[in-house]
């Protein structure tokens, strides 16, 4: 044990080569840093485990040496793709995850292409129900990827912060919420199968501010029957689908939503699955009260290099809103072949105006 009262993993047992189960000793060393309120170390190596669980008021702390295409530095890697999670966070209220590579051992088997085995998400919250007391987990600095489920799944969440962290390359979503009271800053959710964030259930009152969301093939924000959300200041790229996605779940619309001075470009990504027809549009904005859709910019393009086709058809989609205002959206060049689609069905005092730019002609090759 350190001066300060942080236990390595090593004291127990871990080995840390990619190649020995250390699931028992990282859990042994969890459960006696959960005695005191201590910080678990896991120092640079490649641990194999199954799944863990971490405890109230508990730290698990690594060395954040990771990049954008590779794991580093301290690497819990997944070798049990039964497992539910890596790491389990539900009951664990107050815990502090920091600075872990979390790899899900997925494989690459082509040029952006990887295989799946099993359904386990990276982190998880999974409860019941939503309890009587905040869960506060706290994820920073951390690299999730390669998981064949979420990369963070939190299911009845009650208050959440990820921040400096990249969720990428995931078998489902980078993360989806069940849950309110959340704050998503600055990180980057790239190359998922699903959304980059994605919410089904009900959800609320959650911040996303300052994250690059990127090349997420079911969307980039997907908002189903969401209340109390502030949308500002994202880079939304390449999505396989819509960049955002507002729409009804379960008989629940979206209310009080701002989405404010986000950039959306290239949405609509055509190869990788067949689009409903406003699937192909930066912005599909449904079955809200309460929004301000404002001052973002859209632009249409294609893949890096140049390569690839277009996208996507439209600009902004929208349909059934109530009290709400479209203003100030600059599309310059902003879709391929119509800048704003109005598909009826609203409420009163709904604005759509201001709103400037082109549709986009490609290039003669």
């Amino acid at each position: 044990m350190a001066d300060d009262g942080t236990l390595s993993v090593r004291d127990f047992g871990a080995v840390g080569d990619g190649a020995a189960d250390d699931t028992g000793a990282i859990q042994k060393a969890i459960d006696a840093a959960a005695e005191r309120q201590g910080t678990v170390l896991v120092p640079p190596g490649t641990f194999c485990v199954s799944a863990l669980r971490l405890r109230p008021q508990t730290g698990l702390v690594g060395q954040p040496t990771w990049s954008y295409r590779d794991f580093g530095g301290s690497v819990l890697r997944l070798a049990d793709p039964d497992a539910p999670c890596l790491l389990d966070l539900t009951g664990a209220v107050g815990a502090t995850v920091n600075g872990l590579s979390l790899d899900g051992g997925c494989q690459r088997v082509g040029q952006g292409e990887r295989a799946y085995a099993g359904s386990a998400h990276g982190v998880m919250v999974d409860k019941p129900d939503f309890g009587q007391q905040e869960d506060d987990p706290r994820i920073e600095r951390c690299r999730i990827g390669g998981f064949a489920g979420d990369g963070i799944h939190f299911g009845r969440i009650w208050c959440w912060s990820v921040r400096h962290c990249m969720v990428c390359f995931n078998g489902g979503n980078g993360i989806h919420v069940r849950g309110w009271d959340g704050f998503l800053l600055d990180c980057w959710l790239s190359g998922n199968v699903g959304a980059g964030y994605a919410t089904h259930d009900e959800n609320a009152s959650t911040t996303l501010t300052a994250n690059r969301i990127e090349w997420n093939r079911e969307g980039g924000i997907v908002l189903n029957g969401s209340k109390n959300y502030n949308v500002t200041g994202n880079y939304l790229d390449r999505a396989g689908a819509c960049g955002i996605r507002l729409g009804p779940a379960d008989g629940r619309s979206n209310e009080n939503i701002t989405i404010v001075g986000n950039v959306i470009f290239r949405s609509g990504r055509p190869d990788w699955r067949p689009l409903d027809d406003h699937e192909s549009s930066q912005a599909w904005l449904e079955a809200a009260s309460g929004l301000v859709f404002a001052n973002n910019t859209l632009r249409a393009w294609r893949d890096d290099g140049p390569h690839g086709q277009f996208s996507p058809r439209y600009g902004i989609v929208y349909r059934a809103l109530e009290d709400s205002i479209i203003k100030n959206n600059v599309m310059h060049q902003g879709a391929l072949k119509k800048l704003l689609v109005d598909l009826h069905d609203h409420g009163e005092n709904v604005i759509v105006a201001d709103n400037v730019g082109k549709v986009f002609i490609p290039p003669e090759e």
